[in-house]
């Protein structure tokens, strides 16, 4: 079964600037946060490598999971982080495959 909905970590860089969001198109988000399509922090911060996501039954379990991740240390998200992607790969490369 597909997730209806995505929480996602991007990164400016390997330990840089980290962004928490939620989405029901991961590849269609993660490809506006690139162009800078909306203005604010990703755009300001140039944050778009996707190094972390996880699939949810439902957009309201996503948000949910994402304002807790938001809540998270910053050394708990890194963490999170190294165990799905330890080489921080972007792996919005691997969506569209």
């Amino acid at each position: 079964m597909q997730p209806a909905a995505f929480v996602y970590i991007l990164a400016s860089q390997r330990n840089g600037t980290l962004y928490t969001g939620s989405t029901t198109d991961l590849a269609r988000r993660v490809w506006e946060h690139r162009i800078g399509a909306v203005p604010g922090f990703t755009r300001d911060h140039g944050v778009t490598l996707l190094v972390w996501y996880d699939g949810c039954p439902d957009v309201v379990q996503a948000r949910q999971r994402e304002h807790a991740l938001k809540r998270w240390r910053r050394a708990w998200k890194l963490a999170l982080i190294e165990a799905m992607n330890p080489a921080w790969r972007d792996l919005a490369l691997d969506l569209n495959a």
